[in-house]
C-alpha cells in the first residue's frame, strides 16, 4: 500500500500539468470545435483516441484510450482546455489539439510529461 501511495503522491506533487490559476470565467463553447473523435500518437509511437460527446455550454463527456488505459469523465472546458485524469487536452486550432500526459515510471516512481498532438476526425 505504501508503494501505491508514494507513486500517487509523487504524481500529485509533480505539478507537471499545473499552471497559474486562470482568472477567466467558464463560458459556453462551440460544440463543433470539440465534439467527435480525436486521434494521435505519442513520441514512443503509442496511439491514443479521445472521444468527446454531449458538449453543452462548457460541459462535455470525454473518453480517453491509449493501449490498456481507458478513462471516462465529465469535464469542464475553460480557456480552450480540459483535464481528464492525468491528461490535459488543449484546443490549438480548429481540428487540432495538444495533449499532455503525466507518466509515472512504475519502477522508479519518477514522472515526466509526454506531449503529443491530435487531429479531429471529420
Amino acid at each position: 500500500m505504501t508503494d501505491i501511495m508514494s507513486v500517487l503522491a509523487a504524481s500529485y506533487r509533480s505539478g507537471s500539468l499545473s499552471a497559474a490559476p486562470s482568472k477567466t470565467k467558464y463560458v459556453a463553447v462551440d460544440p463543433k470545435l470539440y465534439q467527435g473523435t480525436w486521434t494521435g500518437k505519442y513520441a514512443n509511437n503509442k496511439s491514443f483516441t479521445i472521444s468527446i460527446t454531449d458538449v453543452s455550454g462548457f460541459h462535455a463527456k470525454v473518453r480517453y484510450q491509449s493501449e490498456d488505459t481507458v478513462k471516462f469523465q465529465e469535464v469542464l472546458i475553460k480557456d480552450r482546455a480540459f483535464r481528464i485524469g492525468d491528461s490535459k487536452f488543449t484546443l490549438t486550432a480548429s481540428g487540432k489539439a495538444q495533449i499532455k500526459n503525466v507518466v509515472t515510471d512504475a519502477a522508479t516512481g519518477s514522472t515526466f510529461l509526454d506531449t503529443a498532438f491530435a487531429t479531429q476526425e471529420k
